[in-house]
């Protein structure tokens, strides 16, 4: 597999759908890219028209992305990668390709079996802020480990839209809800304080836009920093004041075991959506 980056490097994305169209986004908005050096598929490509007008390679045809491809992100959902990867199996090759599944659920061993068990193929869980390089992705491993230099190659990828973290497969569920789901729950958050923003006087517009700068400014102080965020949050509160009240309140509501609740309910249906034989 040639090094990430060069103009002799090509990238498939089969299934691109919302997580495929935001990787294919942000490894170009990150400049290692050209929108050429990367296949998009799906079934129907017509979404995709946008993409194709700004130089990717579209269609529908997953063999074909796969014959001209080096690194290959399988990005479609759990029901339907069963088929993609017994269709582009008789196309892989060893000594060029790597499989990367961004598939919630779906395991190292399950995939191997698919696809003939010589590929190497890992797992990946970026999430949609990909698109504007802000993603975190996780990466697992199986016994089919690409050589080190390849290994490095497809983490370059990932670099390319935010921050790698390599993990142990066996936390890739764990990764999956608070990284990728995650965004949608603090989304959620966000949206909570702006309706609150606009119950205390202002219009929608400036109550979401105070709502999502100060979430950005939480999560930059803690990325900076490295602190626990309780050691940030005993810089707000004071005694007898507005914080701490609103915080105990919102506590007493069982804001901290909702989102905990969630991320394990997550969890729970996550684990349950392939099965190799269903």
């Amino acid at each position: 597999m040639p090094a990430s980056g060069t103009k002799s490097f090509r990238i498939a994305v089969l299934g691109a759908g919302n997580i495929g169209t935001a990787l294919a986004r942000g490894l170009v908005r990150s400049g290692r890219f050209l929108p050429g050096q990367i296949a998009l598929t799906r079934r129907n490509p017509r979404p995709l028209d946008g993409l194709r007008k700004e130089g990717f390679d579209v269609g529908s045809d997953n063999v074909r992305a796969v014959a001209n491809s080096d690194f290959i992100i399988v990005a479609v959902e759990p029901r339907q990668i069963k088929s993609l990867l017994q269709e582009v199996r008789p196309g892989l090759k060893p000594a060029r390709h790597v499989l990367a599944s961004v598939v919630s659920g779906v395991g190292l061993q399950d995939i191997a079996k698919l696809t003939g068990g010589k590929t190497p193929v890992l797992r990946a869980m970026p999430n949609i802020a990909a698109a504007i390089g802000e993603s975190i992705t996780c990466v697992a491993y199986g016994k089919n480990r690409p050589r080190p230099e390849t290994a490095a190659a497809v983490s370059r990828v990932f670099e390319a839209v935010g921050p790698v973290l390599e993990i142990d497969e066996e936390q890739m569920i764990a990764a999956t809800v608070i990284g990728a789901c995650g965004i949608a729950f603090f989304l959620r958050a966000i949206r909570a304080a702006s309706q609150g923003g606009i119950e205390v006087g202002f219009h929608s517009q400036d109550a979401l836009r105070i709502a999502a700068q100060t979430a950005r400014g939480a999560a930059t102080l803690l990325l900076q920093s490295q602190d626990h965020p309780e050691s940030e949050i005993d810089r707000v509160t004071t005694p007898r004041g507005c914080t701490i009240s609103g915080l105990n309140q919102m506590e007493h509501e069982g804001f901290s075991s909702a989102m905990i609740k969630g991320i394990l309910t997550s969890r729970d249906k996550a684990s349950t959506l392939f099965k190799i034989d269903g």
